[in-house]
């Protein structure tokens, strides 16, 4: 049933790119483009959102049933469009959704990539109603961001499909955002993560959970961690909801719609995770139930180009690795745009389906604080299935979280912000959570940070994770491999020899450096505060020892520094 046309199929699985804000926002008032159902008495009406959007936004049919047609629109009920581009004999098939409880509306969204010309074809069949539309709409480019894509000329690197952008992933997790009930938190914590130069959250559909972290944090009338994607006999239920996993909680999916909308227009990439292991409330895996949810999910927020999927977070828990190759091979199928998608394993090296095509990056929960090397050996792990794609650890510490198991106890924003340099001095990327000390429902009730994304201005963990930002940025880090052969003393560096050299120093001191050849610029770059400043004298090679860097010899063991070394 489902169908890409070559050039969505091009794009999507070679990775052609695009970057730049996600800028306007789709119109949803309802232009005078319709057409009334093939059942007589106008029993199905049409409506087009516009005849005119920007590639990588979307246009939505919406088609209204007269009165309810049949006793269950999410079972009984389809809507299916097919839209081709002018000059070309291929077309997209898209999945719609019911989007009213009673079933009196339904809707299909289609993401154009390319300019043109897009004419469309959608049908409903809800018990006796149906009825089709045909109509076409105007495509215009506007340099604005796809999807993200695999670089298909540095495969450990993202790409944003449609102008090209190098996208420097720097995530946190912000499980539960979506149980605050006010929706202006929701976007004032986007807004703030944004801000801090986070551009990427981690944020689950249907997971639930307890609030027993050791954590200031509890449920209440304001928010909660027991989300519900279906009607519930009691929600607040934490293991017996009573779930309809027939039907669709509307409202609910409403409100995320609204938050990808926010978090496009923020930059702002959202890992949407199905599911988690910690209620063991879930559908039956592989059942009906388990892939109307799965569809459901894709046919409403695939057109939205700012995600990428999960398939559930702590999956090994509740899932086996041969669910998790089916389940992705389905989705890649389902999904038709072909959104990158991970899964989120607790054993990090184990559980990772690294040759299926479906898989678009590494994502794991491991906590150990030789992050440097683990990363390294996920690289090379990922080297011998002969298919390079992102090397990612998006659970390796919260701040100020002491869970029982860690040996190495609570982490500090410093100790986080020294593994991240680890991580992406081995060419990897990671998602790191802040502190929830702030408290939720529990007094100074302004934070909430790893559980629900909320924070203020005394949690400033994320200002070093920004330097870190600043730091690879200035540079083409996407060219640069780990080569910490080229250094002494167990210092990192990353390189494109002969014309670029970064060196990181944990605990600062001299540094010799084994370059290529020729003279270079050098520049002490300070980790905690962002500070480029010059070394006074250039590298010159084949081999250069640096001086040291510009601090206090008496603090130099807690002090970190990083070098950039750029042929002149």
């Amino acid at each position: 049933m489902w169908k890409t046309g070559q050039e969505m199929g091009r794009q999507s699985r070679a990775g052609r790119v695009g970057h730049r804000a996600m800028g306007m926002l789709l119109c949803l008032w309802m232009l005078p483009v319709a057409g009334m159902g093939a059942e007589a008495g106008g029993a199905v009406t049409f409506t087009a959102s516009s005849t005119r959007v920007g590639v990588f936004d979307y246009v939505e049919i919406t088609a209204r049933v007269a009165g309810p047609a049949v006793s269950n629109p999410f079972t009984e009920g389809t809507l299916t469009g097919e839209f081709a581009r002018a000059g070309s004999a291929d077309q997209t098939v898209v999945e719609g959704f019911c989007d009213a409880a009673d079933g009196r509306v339904y809707r299909i969204r289609f993401m154009p990539s390319q300019s043109g010309t897009y004419t469309y074809h959608v049908a409903l069949k809800a018990g006796s109603r149906g009825g089709s539309f045909s109509g076409s709409f105007t495509a215009v480019g506007e340099n604005r961001r796809g999807p993200l894509r695999v670089d298909p000329a540095y495969p450990w690197h993202f790409i944003w499909e449609g102008t090209g952008e190098h996208y420097f992933f720097n995530g946190t997790t912000a499980y539960w955002l979506m149980g605050w009930k006010d929706e202006r938190t929701i976007d004032s914590s986007i807004d703030r993560l944004a801000r801090l130069k986070v551009n990427r959250m981690r944020v689950t559909i249907s997971g639930r959970t307890n609030t027993f972290y050791g954590e200031p944090v509890m449920n209440g009338a304001q928010w909660t961690t027991l989300l519900a994607a279906w009607p519930a006999k009691n929600a607040a239920d934490f293991t017996h909801p009573g779930f309809d996993y027939t039907r669709f909680d509307v409202v609910f999916w409403q409100r995320f719609d609204r938050m990808l909308r926010h978090a496009r227009e923020k930059g702002m990439v959202i890992s949407l995770v199905l599911d988690m292991n910690d209620s063991q409330v879930h559908p039956a895996a592989g059942s009906e139930d388990e892939h109307r949810f799965i569809r459901y999910a894709v046919a409403r927020m695939a057109a939205f180009p700012n995600i990428t999927w999960d398939l559930g977070d702590d999956l090994d828990s509740y899932r086996d690795v041969a669910w998790t190759h089916a389940t992705g091979m389905l989705l890649e199928q389902w999904d038709p745009y072909h959104h990158l998608a991970t899964s989120h394993p607790a054993q990090s090296m184990t559980h990772q389906d690294r040759a299926a095509s479906w898989f678009g990056f590494t994502s794991y929960q491991e906590w150990s604080r030789n992050q440097h090397a683990l990363m390294l050996e996920s690289r090379r792990l990922q080297q011998k299935t002969g298919r390079m794609i992102p090397q990612t650890n998006e659970e390796y510490g919260y701040e100020d979280h002491y869970p029982g198991w860690a040996a190495a106890g609570s982490d500090s924003a410093d100790v986080l912000r020294r593994t991240a340099w680890e991580i992406y001095m081995a060419g990897g990327y990671q998602s790191a959570g802040e502190s929830a000390r702030r408290g939720t429902n529990i007094y100074p009730d302004t934070g909430g940070g790893w559980m629900n994304g909320r924070g203020d201005d005394t949690q400033t963990m994320f200002i070093g994770y920004g330097h870190i930002v600043d730091f690879f940025t200035s540079f083409a880090w996407w060219k640069a491999n780990p080569h910490d052969e080229l250094v002494d003393g167990g210092d990192e560096c990353l390189a494109e020899p002969g014309r670029l050299y970064a060196v990181y120093l944990p605990h600062a001191g001299k540094v010799t450096v084994h370059l290529e050849s020729g003279s270079y610029r050098a520049r002490w770059f300070n980790a905690r505060d962002g500070q480029w400043i010059p070394v006074g004298e250039e590298a010159v090679g084949p081999v250069w020892t640096s001086p040291e860097p510009p601090d206090d010899s008496n603090w130099r063991a807690t002090r970190d520094w990083a070098l950039l070394l750029e042929r002149e």
